[in-house]
């Protein structure tokens, strides 16, 4: 069984398409971020860096006591290896999937988080930022509709955890504002993966999680979630 900590955010839903794809058993533990549940000491146990999503598994492959990951690129490597899926056995081929991996995690998901908080959510309007982020979340697009013209997926032939990794965070495309009319490679992965079924069942349950439909930012957990600093570590 793997608990996954878990709100419906780019980040969180990465794990929900891996879980729901491999058929792994596991259960949903919400950690409304916008409440300020990341701040709770059993959470900050298993993941000092207050941040979704994160997981225990409770049957671990050497049989041991549960092993608990935090940052979702070092969990999706830890399920992937766990179950032999959607990474490559091969040298050449896993190379390739934890580039792409790795260029999401410090390239895509970043820079259109930065895109999402001076585009929606900065209290002051800053034009240069905003331009920036925009920007690169389009260059990033384009890197990726480049290599999507000479590859079904991130990875190579077959769908892998660098597609998992990336496709939620295209999800907002419209709110990053990218036409993905101007990225055809990419829009075709794009809908390629969103009518896959354990997509819409990743989705259905993350949705299910929030039924209320509270926004996740709003001015009041702007305080929790954008206040942040060393002190808030250390208490």
């Amino acid at each position: 069984m793997i608990e996954l900590y878990f709100w419906p955010t780019p980040n969180g839903h990465k794990i929900t398409l891996f879980l729901e794809e491999a058929g792994l058993e596991y259960s949903l533990k919400p950690v409304n971020i916008g409440a300020g549940d990341q701040f709770k000491p059993e959470f900050l146990a298993f993941s000092p860096n207050n941040r979704m999503p994160a997981i225990i598994d409770r049957s671990p492959a050497d049989g041991g006591e549960p092993i608990t990951v935090f940052e979702s690129g070092a969990i999706l490597l830890y399920l992937a290896e766990k179950t032999g899926k959607f990474l490559p056995a091969d040298a050449r081929g896993r190379k390739t999937v934890t580039e792409w991996l790795f260029w999401q995690v410090g390239g895509l998901g970043p820079m259109a988080g930065q895109n999402h908080h001076f585009v929606q959510y900065a209290p002051e309007r800053i034009p240069y930022a905003m331009e920036r982020y925009v920007k690169e979340t389009g260059r990033l697009y384009g890197v990726m509709d480049k290599r999507l013209s000479t590859s079904e997926f991130l990875g190579g032939a077959e769908y892998s955890i660098a597609d998992m990794a990336s496709y939620p965070w295209v999800v907002p495309h419209e709110r990053q504002q990218q036409n993905l009319e101007d990225f055809p490679n990419l829009k075709r992965w794009f809908h390629a993966i969103q009518d896959r079924p354990a997509t819409i069942r990743a989705y259905e349950k993350g949705s299910a999680v929030n039924a209320a439909k509270t926004p996740t930012v709003n001015e009041e957990s702007k305080k929790i979630l954008f206040g942040q600093s060393a002190d808030t570590v250390k208490r």
